[in-house]
């Protein structure tokens, strides 16, 4: 069967782009609100209205929604359940400058942007009619757009299921992810409540070319983990004028930067696919105003994805470089203060530096060790004082004054690294077939592809590893708990702020596969969805894949 939905779905994936949902604003609740309304449209939702939740996120500091809806199927009696998902916020528009305030906007977009100089390719697709333009066009709602239809089909063909689907259309993927994490709490309820049993779970992100001349379209299984590593970094104040008598962290950051940086050596790799390296995602120091003094510490932080690698892996390699950083820097500051001394007449002392690198974890442990329970009660009142003060705080910035209040209680104050992972975690999920639920989603989606794809006139082509973050990552677990028990020692706002939901993900812990959208330059301006694709194929390949897990 083949569903000719690409009016539908066009009709959809416009209505909800005009919605402006970006992340952490009231637009996030909008969104929702109106894929609400659609469900509760269909007779279906009428007659089982306990089907069909507006969710509030839990723990909190906006006002916003998911989307919940399950069709429970009457073809059997069978307990299985497939989770469709997809997100409803967007980035922001400040790249769209002075014609910001047509981003939402499908149908008058396109003629603002052939009137600006975008090159070639854009232009092509400008010209072409297959491409829909508009901040979340791509990223994702087009995605939303196609399982809403699918929901509306089984929910009117409720007896071509043997078993149960469910839709989630979840906020706070851009940010820290409060939508797929309150989401996973209705799922356990709901398991235990209509005695179900999860399967799979199907999301429906974005996919582009990997090249200018790629023409495949793309399925993923599994997906890419991440990981954001942050070197807290203390140095030795001095004032510029005897620049040699303190150590700059500033010059510490930028040696860590030097050798993690897009290093390939630091990919991770997996059945064949490889992530890209790290890369810095920020990094500062912490002087607010100007004085001719050296600052005193700094921090910086870095992307790191997954294929492979548990939490404790990457804070290992990460302390390595720190290490290796901190060698460095030591004896590029000796080797130039000895070549300065030679120059000015100097006698030459060796520096006093010496290399000093913790995790959180074992910082944490001495502080501890030096202190007690005093400092134990101490940080845990900061935290909560600062979140209560404070519920909108970053929570890369949460984490790092965590750790900036730790050091004001270390005894030895010379220069240091600390390593420890300051946001949200996301696993890795790696699907091999080992069991019976992965083998049972890879053969099905593969033989849907191979339906589908006499409908396509480029490839569709599977791989193994979706190579973006996304919240398919809270449907597994990904590492054993010994491995995850890293993450928790190695995240300062463990417990106040950041809790990785390990408990209510053991309760779905499912495999996964991306079958999502496909276009061109996500969290860009010149963000669009190939129609086609998206529209008519993408939910068909979706639908062939339902069949198959739940005919």
């Amino acid at each position: 069967m083949y569903l000719n939905c690409f009016n539908e779905v066009k009709d959809l994936t416009v209505e909800l782009v005009k919605i402006p949902s970006i992340v952490k604003t009231s637009g996030e609740a909008d969104c929702a609100r109106r894929i609400y309304e659609f469900y509760r449209g269909l007779p279906y939702f009428q007659q089982h209205p306990e089907y069909l939740v507006l969710q509030q996120t839990e723990e909190d500091e906006l006002e916003r929604y998911n989307v919940i809806a399950m069709v429970r199927g009457t073809k059997g009696d069978s307990k299985r359940t497939v989770i469709l998902m997809g997100h409803i916020d967007t980035v922001g528009v400040d790249d769209f400058g002075s014609i910001r305030e047509y981003a939402f906007d499908p149908d008058k977009l396109p003629e603002l942007l052939r009137q600006m100089d975008l090159g070639e390719e854009v232009q092509r697709d400008l010209d072409s009619g297959e491409y829909m333009f508009g901040r979340g066009a791509l990223d994702m709602k087009s995605g939303v757009a196609g399982q809403m239809c699918l929901v509306r089909y089984f929910a009117e063909h409720p007896e071509e299921l043997d078993g149960n689907l469910i839709a989630i259309a979840e906020c706070d993927e851009e940010d820290n992810s409060h939508g797929i994490i309150s989401a996973l709490r209705a799922l356990k309820q709901w398991k235990a409540q209509h005695d179900l049993e999860f399967i799979a779970a199907i999301n429906a992100d974005y996919s582009t070319p990997y090249h200018e001349l790629d023409e495949n379209r793309y399925v993923y299984f599994g997906t890419i983990g991440k990981l954001l590593p942050t070197f807290y970094v203390v140095g030795k104040e001095t004032h510029v004028g005897q620049a040699f008598g303190g150590l700059n962290p500033n010059l510490l950051v930028a040696e860590l930067t030097r050798l993690i940086e897009l290093n390939p050596d630091l990919c991770d790799e997996a059945q064949g696919e490889v992530t890209i390296p790290p890369t810095s995602l920020k990094q500062a120091d912490f002087k607010d105003a100007y004085t001719v003094q050296t600052p005193i510490a700094a921090y910086t932080y870095f992307n790191v994805f997954t294929h492979s690698m548990s939490p404790r892996e990457i804070m290992e390699r990460m302390k390595e470089k720190a290490v290796e950083a901190f060698d460095n820097v030591i004896a590029y500051v000796d080797q130039a203060y000895r070549k300065f001394c030679q120059r000015s007449g100097h006698t030459y002392t060796k520096l006093p530096w010496k290399t000093r690198v913790y995790t959180w974890e074992e910082f944490y442990r001495e502080l501890v060790e030096d202190h007690g329970e005093k400092f134990v009660q101490h940080l845990r009142e900061f935290g909560l004082k600062l979140h209560a003060g404070n519920p909108a705080l970053d929570l890369r910035d949460f984490n790092v004054q965590v750790v900036e209040e730790a050091w004001q209680w270390a005894k030895d104050k010379s220069p240091a690294i600390i390593v420890f992972n300051a946001s949200t975690f996301f696993a890795r999920i790696e699907m091999t077939g080992r069991t019976e639920a992965e083998k049972k989603l890879l053969d099905s989606v593969k033989e849907a592809v191979a339906e589908v794809q006499q409908y396509s006139d480029r490839p569709i082509v599977t791989k193994m590893f979706y190579p973006y973050i996304s919240d398919a990552s809270f449907m597994a677990l990904g590492d054993d708990r010994a491995e995850l028990d890293a993450l928790e020692k190695n995240t300062p706002a463990w417990g106040v702020k950041y809790a990785h939901p390990i408990e209510d993900i053991a309760a779905v812990n499912v495999p996964v596969v991306n079958i999502g959208t496909y276009g061109k330059d996500g969290h860009k301006l010149t963000e669009r969805v190939h129609m086609q694709h998206t529209f008519e194929l993408v939910p068909n390949i979706t639908l062939s894949t339902i069949r198959r897990l739940l005919g």
